[in-house]
């Protein structure tokens, strides 16, 4: 049965309902589907979708988020490919969509991802299961402790260069949720900063994420040069990135970093 849906950038998107051979091209959506118990479903994932385990080891890996391997997609013949807008280059996505049914997310907030969910469980016939990730995530949320004072904070990406996040973006979203203020929330996106900036801004708190850079102690002492009296912490980024069902682990973590 073929069947209509409308993605996160208002295309209408047609869909063999349910849809049997299911390719994720984003991580934190690979493992929304795991947990929406599409496991027969999935046949493809990207080298980047390390969650669940068992899927990176046992999936076809169809290349990186943003080095589509397009043939190995083809040999798959998914018949429906789930992107995003922001983690997948547009000129690769246009030339799957003209072969395949593709779903794209645009997400900023968290609002918006919970709205993902709904539509991903709704897109594959998963939707009572959507439902109740959500209703977990909006409980975790419900309970999350704000921060006590609100701090200023930088959060950092990408080094070399050094890359933050602008207030358009999830991981400022959920900086603010926190109670915290993203001192480059006046910027767009995934702007580059100088550490002469930083100096300038001179956040309270920097936050080093996990990825997609792999911060280490070393940068934590590159940071402490210029900034000495900052609060300088490694921090799990699939946390503060990740938009999908991952979100129900995110306010136990950020209790535990803000005690």
């Amino acid at each position: 049965m073929r069947r209509s849906f409308t993605d996160m950038m208002g295309r209408v998107v047609e869909v063999n309902y349910p849809p049997k051979r299911i390719v994720s091209v984003v991580p934190s959506q690979t493992e929304l589907l795991f947990d929406l118990g599409l496991e027969e479903e999935v046949v493809g994932i990207t080298k980047f979708c390390v969650h669940p385990e068992e899927w990176f080891r046992s999936k076809t890996r169809i290349g990186g988020t943003k080095q589509l391997h397009l043939d190995k997609i083809r040999e798959l013949q998914p018949d429906l490919i789930i992107a995003n807008k922001e983690e997948n280059t547009q000129e690769q996505i246009e030339a799957l969509a003209a072969e395949f049914p593709v779903w794209i997310s645009d997400i900023q907030t968290i609002e918006q991802g919970l709205v993902m969910i709904e539509w991903v469980g709704e897109l594959t016939g998963k939707a009572e299961a959507a439902a109740k990730i959500i209703t977990d995530i909006e409980t975790g949320f419900s309970q999350l402790q704000k921060a006590s004072l609100p701090k200023s904070v930088a959060y950092f990406i990408w080094y070399k260069p050094w890359m933050s996040v602008g207030g358009d973006t999830f991981i400022s979203d959920m900086i603010e949720r926190i109670g915290w203020k993203n001192v480059f929330g006046d910027r767009q996106r995934y702007p580059e900063i100088s550490l002469e900036e930083l100096k300038a801004a001179n956040p309270e708190v920097v936050l080093l994420s996990s990825e997609p850079f792999p911060f280490k102690e070393q940068h934590i002492a590159e940071i402490k040069e210029v900034l000495p009296d900052a609060e300088v912490r490694l921090v799990d980024g699939e946390m503060f990135s990740w938009y999908g069902s991952r979100m129900r682990l995110a306010p136990g973590y950020i209790n535990e970093l803000l005690t």
